[in-house]
């Protein structure tokens, strides 16, 4: 019980400190609609099961002990962060102030967008395997590790649909597009300054 309080409270915290997920999030919400946001949502939750099968199956273990391996993968996301906070920063807004009538980009490219986001973010990574590592014990049943999993990718799934739901409202959404270019600008720099950090760090 004391293990799974722990995997409970970890996770929480994890998921609601901001990061790259939620700025993806927001941005897709507010620039094409809830429908997308929460496509996007989902695509971050099925990215976080990359991080549990490869920590659950040893590759983990193999990434703490082979250093380039993890810094890599951790190069590889802040270089993502970097080249979508790019794009976001220099995106042209639309002249218009109308909501859009429909996405600006398909169920696929949102959910791969989300998936990608939160597969290369070296947050989730260092999160799932630190929590592996030190919570689960090597005596822990499978199938309850994989509910940890299932559990993690739950509580991602939930959180940034709530705050896909809360972005994409019809009032909220319409704020934050008069003042798109001002958002992305914030949104762009704030991945570009995630992106930019970890890098260096690699480096």
């Amino acid at each position: 019980m004391t293990e799974l309080i722990a995997v409970a409270l970890i996770t929480v915290l994890a998921v609601i400190s901001p990061g790259p997920d939620f700025a993806m999030v927001t941005r897709y919400s507010y620039l094409f609609g809830r429908g997308t946001g929460l496509t996007c949502a989902l695509g971050i939750a099925l990215g976080v099961q990359i991080h549990v099968f490869y920590t659950m199956f040893g590759v983990g273990l193999l990434a703490h002990h082979a250093q380039p391996v993890l810094q890599g993968i951790k190069l590889a996301g802040a270089c993502y962060l970097v080249y979508m906070g790019w794009k976001t920063f220099f995106n042209r807004a639309p002249a218009g102030r109308d909501l859009p009538a429909s996405p600006g980009i398909s169920a696929w490219q949102a959910l791969y967008g989300g998936f990608l986001t939160n597969a290369l973010n070296p947050k989730t990574t260092l999160f799932v395997v630190s929590t592996y590592t030190q919570l689960v014990s090597p005596g822990t049943p499978l199938a309850r590790q994989f509910g940890y999993g299932l559990f993690m990718s739950g509580a991602h799934w939930l959180w940034f649909s709530l705050v896909a739901w809360s972005v994409s409202s019809p009032l909220l959404r319409r704020a934050l597009l008069d003042h798109q270019g001002m958002v992305d600008r914030c949104v762009g720099a704030v991945l570009m300054a995630l992106g930019g950090t970890l890098a260096v760090a690699q480096v």
